[in-house]
């Protein structure tokens, strides 16, 4: 079994910590960008796309600062997925850190899936 390998984006966001911090941490506005729909039950979160669905867990969260899933299939150790808001403290920019896991052979494509899916949050919020 390969080790994963920890793969970390960074993307410019035109919004508010507090407005994208909603984008990233509750299932109606992650059913809008991150997946077809998402239903959550505590700390458990359903991702549903086409005819597949992924069960994660909140490992944690800070208001307007970050959330952290793990996928429940995933068995590797420190392995998880998680968005952070970072703000510049000189020009106040904001942009969000994406951090997720891949097999080696696999770092491209998850680099793509982020960029995929955060263009979508983009274009979901106008920013």
């Amino acid at each position: 079994m390969s080790d994963k390998v920890k793969v970390e984006l960074e993307f410019p966001i035109h919004a508010s910590p507090t407005f994208l911090f909603q984008y990233i941490s509750t299932p109606d506005s992650l059913g809008e960008w991150f997946a077809d729909n998402v239903n959550s039950r505590g700390k458990k979160f359903t991702f549903i796309w086409d005819d597949s669905e992924e069960v994660a867990e909140r490992l944690g969260q800070k208001t307007d600062v970050f959330v952290k899933f793990k996928w429940e299939e995933d068995e590797e150790e420190g392995t998880y997925f998680e968005f952070r808001i970072q703000v510049d403290a000189l020009t106040k920019d904001v942009s969000l850190m994406v951090t997720d896991f891949a097999d080696e052979d696999e770092v491209e494509e998850t680099k793509m899936f982020w960029e995929n899916q955060i263009s979508e949050l983009k274009h979901t919020i106008g920013g």
